[in-house]
């Protein structure tokens, strides 16, 4: 049986989350977001189970957090951007 699983990200600096989507396989998901951990974004990722207390995504809810639409989007360009600077930074 394969188990499905939130995708959470909360930008910890704006306490803002978005509910990504759903997923087995969550890898892609959390190494991104050890990316921009290890850039030095202040972002974490949460992936809670599907089902029982967290069957719809309307009812996930962080307390002292509210609801941002669009913000992983908004989360990987602006770890892109980083991403390109500290490359550029890194040939000089």
């Amino acid at each position: 049986m394969y188990s499905k699983y939130w995708q959470i990200v909360r930008d910890d600096s704006t306490r803002t989350f978005e509910v990504c989507g759903q997923d087995s396989n969550t890898n892609y998901f959390t190494n991104g977001i050890h990316g921009m951990q290890k850039a030095g974004m202040t972002v974490t990722g949460m992936t809670p189970p599907v089902g029982g207390k967290y069957a719809n995504k309307e009812v996930i809810k962080i307390i002292g957090y509210t609801k941002e639409e669009g913000l992983y989007e908004r989360l990987l360009k602006e770890y892109k951007e980083l991403s390109r600077r500290l490359f550029d930074r890194g040939e000089e």
